[in-house]
């Protein structure tokens, strides 16, 4: 894993955990709930990959797209969460000896399960680090008209992922949540039957924002 990766995620673990001290207590997270979070997330890819035949770099823009996720807490401290969110993206390569290559558009539908320790579960401001896997599913790929890509598929994978965040309580049942993770993922593209090939390195950032209410 990158330095600069884990010093980010490292800070944002130590930030929420500082502001743990200043917590007032309230009926929060304890073992047996079931917290549903609804947020909006920015899916920031952290792109790398070249195509071999043509040249060039891979490059595949932002997202913005909402997110349901849910944790079940085994104890007071310990919760394992299932993250639910598809994004569309459009990959180009840029710099090939074929010009600029608009590859259309795809979507990705990366759930993700996480194993995360919650810092200060009975109190009013409760961080939280997480680490865990995802299997990111893509579909539904659009070809540009007119381009040099005629068909293309790309190979579903494993990855991991590490997460930081934070939950602000409102309320016994409603909380305010803020969250960043880091997924590690790849896949294997073939454009033209195989007349270009890319292995292509996706591991976005995702940041998000939303609301969680507890059962």
């Amino acid at each position: 894993m990158e330095k600069n990766t884990l010093c980010k995620l490292g800070l944002a673990g130590l930030m929420a955990a500082s502001v743990a001290t200043a917590s007032t207590d309230v009926e929060a997270k304890q073992a047996g709930d079931l917290l549903v979070r609804a947020r909006a997330i920015v899916v920031a890819p952290d792109e790398s990959g070249t195509t071999p035949q043509i040249g060039g770099n891979v490059s595949i823009d932002n997202a913005v797209v909402p997110e349901l996720d849910f944790t079940y807490f085994i104890t007071d401290n310990i919760g394992v969460e299932l993250i639910l969110a598809t994004a569309k993206h459009h990959p180009d390569v840029n710099g090939t000896t074929l010009g600029d290559v608009d590859l259309g558009g795809i979507w990705l539908l990366p759930p993700t399960l996480t194993l995360q320790y919650h810092f200060n579960p009975q109190g009013q401001i409760s961080p939280y680090v997480g680490a865990g896997i995802n299997y990111t599913i893509f579909y539904s790929a659009d070809l540009p008209t007119g381009g040099v890509a005629t068909d293309i598929s790309y190979d579903d994978g494993f990855g991991f992922a590490l997460q930081a965040g934070v939950d602000y309580q409102i309320d016994e049942k409603w909380s305010l949540n803020v969250d960043v993770k880091k997924l590690w993922l790849g896949t294997d593209v073939s454009v033209n039957s195989g007349g270009v090939t890319s292995d292509v390195d996706i591991d976005p950032w995702i940041f998000g924002v939303g609301f969680g209410y507890t059962f």
